[in-house]
């Protein structure tokens, strides 16, 4: 396989760090290619627990090059900070190890001061913004006009550039903030701050859709890493209550710049359950007991925002739609341990919708706001199975439960993961990790 892909099936957070962490070793190139800091992943190694939310997660794996693509919007604070504290504890990345494309967009001071500005509300209901500038980032990637990429903090215009877009942004924002009270962006410091941010990223900045290319091109491995889920797709996801980049499998090759043809393998993570951020529906949320178990269990809080997160019972209907959104061949089925302990575990077989059984999954999120979920019932188990390292080890119930899944959406399932360790792991498909 030259590509392998990761990508999540659901509203994010659906652990996909661990598996890349998994999946890295024998790979050449591990890419990042959308979203922005506002994407974490936690990745446990033994007893040292990682948060990373710009770097790859293949940093972890020595003598592997980790790639941001030009999809990524890039907060050169933020990506700093990580290789810092990833140099504290002793893994030191350098140009061979890390590359950042130069086309990536780059966030700057007035697009965390127009997140902070902006209604991110519709109806009432928040769209679920984390205040790092990502949206304001990707607005101006799109209106062209008032967009730095990391390449230009290096052309001898830099400075004539943010003097220019600083004083069109605090027009704008002096207009949207009530009563005029806003204190105007410093253009001086902004790009004093970005040159000193340039300055310690050169190292990193590479043409990486040129190395993708000439890579893949060569038979060398390369994996895809999503970042937050597919149900957050701008385009094709829970529209507006999106995140601002295509973060389902098609987004792939328009955030890497890679062909499909590439693409030989696409791995589907989702939880053993469902969860969800911020507004927007959520049909099989469950705002009770059952609810709160799963939570506490899974420690269903967000790795970025620390927002405790809603949960559910897990949706057939909409990981099929994701599933075959992006081409997936296998899934991943992840914190499996946390379902231990239930009585009974329902899985969402199809939607009533005006009191029409379907199994298509709406497009327009009104008529998501309508859905029923028609569950089907199956026996939970009561074992702990976090120890569990073989899949026939598993109890009756969850080889049930998995296999269920699988028919439903059409896929079989080749990883499941019973706790958040490297080890914790039970690759069903063992050609997965083998070199």
């Amino acid at each position: 396989m030259s590509g392998t892909c990761v990508i999540g099936l659901q509203w994010g957070d659906e652990a996909k760090g661990k598996i890349v962490d998994l999946l890295t070793a024998g790979q050449r190139y591990v890419v990042r290619y959308q979203g922005g800091a506002n994407a974490g992943h936690t990745v446990v190694v033994g007893d040292e627990v990682y948060k990373l939310s710009l770097l790859p997660s293949g940093v972890l794996t020595p003598g592997v090059t980790c790639l941001i693509t030009g999809g990524v919007v890039l907060n050169p604070d933020r990506v700093l900070e990580e290789i810092d504290e990833l140099t504290s504890r002793g893994i030191v990345l350098d140009g061979d190890s890390l590359k950042i494309s130069s086309r990536t967009h780059v966030i700057l001071p007035w697009h965390f001061a127009e997140d902070r500005v902006l209604d991110t509300s519709t109806g009432g209901e928040s769209i679920g913004t984390t205040q790092r500038g990502i949206g304001p980032c990707y607005r101006d990637k799109v209106a062209r006009s008032h967009a730095i990429r990391l390449g230009d903090m290096y052309r001898a215009d830099f400075r004539e550039r943010i003097e220019h877009i600083t004083k069109a942004k605090n027009q704008v924002l002096a207009a949207m903030v009530e009563g005029g009270d806003f204190e105007p962006l410093d253009a001086e410091a902004i790009y004093k701050q970005y040159s000193d941010f340039a300055e310690r990223l050169k190292p990193f900045v590479a043409d990486t859709t040129d190395l993708l290319l000439t890579a893949l091109e060569n038979n060398e491995k390369v994996l895809f890493e999503g970042a937050q889920g597919s149900l957050l797709d701008v385009d094709h996801g829970t529209y507006p209550y999106v995140t601002s980049s295509n973060s389902s499998g098609v987004g792939i090759s328009n955030g890497s710049g890679v062909p499909g043809k590439y693409m030989n393998y696409v791995l589907g993570v989702v939880k053993a359950y469902s969860t969800r951020v911020g507004g927007g529906p959520f049909p099989t949320e469950l705002d009770n007991e059952t609810g709160q178990y799963l939570r506490d269990r899974g420690n269903e809080y967000g790795t970025v925002t620390r927002r405790p997160r809603r949960c559910g019972w897990i949706d057939a209907v909409a990981i099929r739609y994701t599933a075959r959104l992006g081409g997936v061949d296998a899934l991943c089925v992840m914190l499996m341990d946390v379902l231990s302990g239930l009585d009974e575990i329902n899985i969402c077989t199809a939607y009533e919708i005006d009191g029409e059984r379907t199994n298509v999954f709406p497009a327009h999120v009104d008529d998501l706001r309508k859905v029923k979920p028609i569950y089907e019932t199956v026996p939970g188990w009561k074992e702990e199975i976090d120890q569990v390292k073989t899949y026939e080890d598993l109890p009756a119930a969850a080889h049930a439960y998995l296999d269920r899944i699988a028919e439903l959406v059409g896929c079989p399932v080749d990883v499941v993961s019973v706790g958040p360790g490297r080890e914790q792991t039970i690759v069903v498909n063992k050609s997965l990790t083998q070199s």
